[in-house]
C-alpha cells in the first residue's frame, strides 16, 4: 500500500467512477482501476460495488475511506508543518535575556516579531551573564540578549541597540529632587545590583563607570528585589531608561548627566547549530534594529 493508492481510493469514491478519477489525477483508467483491486486484495475487502455506470463504496470500503481520508488529511498536515518549520515560520525559539524584556526598544521589537511569527513560540530565561554562555553552549539556550560586558567565548554576538542608564533613588533621597544626577555624585553612595557568586562581568562594568573604589553591594536576586531594598532606603541602584518607563512603588529614577552613560546590547547565539526559526530572528532583530537607527 503506498500513498498514491489512498489518494486513488477517494478520488475513486468522491466521482463514484474510476474513469472520472483518472481524469482528475491525471492517469489512465486502468492504472486506477488495477491499483484499487491490488489494494483490494490487500486488504481482503471489496471496496467498490462494479457497475455499468460507475463504483459505488461497498459497507466495509467506506470504514475504508474515512480512514484514508483522515490519512491524507494528517499528511497535508505534516507536508504544512514541514514547510513552516522549515521556512522559520512555525518552530520555538528559546530566548535568554540578562535584564527583562522592559520598555522600549525591546518591548516593540518583540511585539513586531509576534505579529508576523504568531506561530513560532517564544519562551524566556533571566540569567546571569556566565549563565547564559554556558546555556547557550550546551544548547538550553538558541539565543541571549545581553549586554556588551559580558564575555562570550566563541560565541556569535550582534549589536542591537543602546539604552540609557539611569540611577533609582528612594523617593526621599536629596538627589531625587535633582533633574539630573553626575557619576561623581553616586561615588559614596551604596550601589546595589545583581551578581551570582560565579559572575563579576556587572561589578567590573559598574566599577567602570563609578570608579575603583564604588561601595557595590551584590544580591543574588531579581532586579525587582534590588529595587525593593532601593525603596526601603538600603542603597541605590543603576537601571535602564527602557525600566524605568515601569514605575516602582517608592523609587524615583532620573538620568546621568554623561551623555556616555549607556548600556550596548547585544543578540548572542552558536550560528553552527542555528535552526530556520532562529535565524529569522537573528535576521528580523538586526533588520529592524537597522532600520530604527537604534545602534
Amino acid at each position: 500500500m503506498e500513498i498514491r493508492d489512498l489518494e486513488y481510493l477517494v478520488a475513486s469514491a468522491e466521482t463514484q467512477n474510476f474513469g472520472r478519477a483518472a481524469e482528475a489525477l491525471g492517469l489512465n483508467t486502468s492504472t486506477i482501476s488495477r491499483r484499487i483491486a491490488q489494494l483490494e486484495d490487500e486488504l481482503g475487502l471489496a471496496l467498490f460495488e462494479r457497475g455499468h455506470s460507475g463504483v459505488r463504496p461497498t459497507a466495509g470500503g467506506k470504514s475504508v475511506i474515512a480512514y484514508a481520508r483522515r490519512a491524507l488529511a494528517e499528511l497535508t498536515s505534516l507536508r504544512h508543518t514541514g514547510k513552516q518549520t522549515g521556512s522559520g515560520h512555525a518552530g520555538q525559539i528559546r530566548l535568554g535575556v540578562w535584564l527583562p524584556p522592559i520598555g522600549e526598544p525591546l518591548a516593540s521589537l518583540l511585539r513586531r516579531w509576534r505579529e508576523g511569527h504568531a506561530n513560532v513560540e517564544l519562551t524566556i530565561s533571566e540569567m546571569n551573564d556566565r549563565a547564559l554562555a554556558v546555556a547557550l553552549r550546551e544548547r538550553q539556550l538558541d539565543v541571549a540578549l545581553t549586554s556588551s560586558h559580558t564575555v562570550l567565548p566563541h560565541i556569535a554576538t550582534l549589536s542591537l541597540f543602546r539604552d540609557r542608564i539611569v540611577v533609582a533613588l528612594p523617593g526621599g533621597h536629596a538627589l531625587a529632587r535633582q533633574p539630573a544626577v553626575a557619576w561623581a555624585a553616586l561615588r559614596d553612595e551604596a550601589v546595589l545590583f545583581q551578581e551570582w557568586d560565579d559572575s563579576q562581568a556587572t561589578r567590573e562594568f559598574y566599577k567602570g563607570l563609578l570608579g575603583q573604589s564604588a561601595n557595590l553591594k551584590p544580591h543574588p536576586a531579581s532586579k525587582l528585589s534590588v529595587l525593593a531594598l532601593v525603596a526601603a532606603g538600603f542603597g541605590i541602584a543603576l537601571a535602564t531608561a527602557g525600566q524605568s518607563e515601569v514605575a516602582f512603588p517608592g523609587v524615583v529614577y532620573k538620568p546621568i548627566e554623561d551623555h556616555d552613560a549607556q548600556i550596548q546590547f547585544v543578540l548572542a547565539w552558536l550560528p553552527e547549530l542555528e535552526d530556520a526559526a532562529v535565524g529569522r530572528f537573528v535576521a528580523f532583530l538586526r533588520d529592524e534594529t537597522r532600520s530604527r537607527n537604534l545602534i
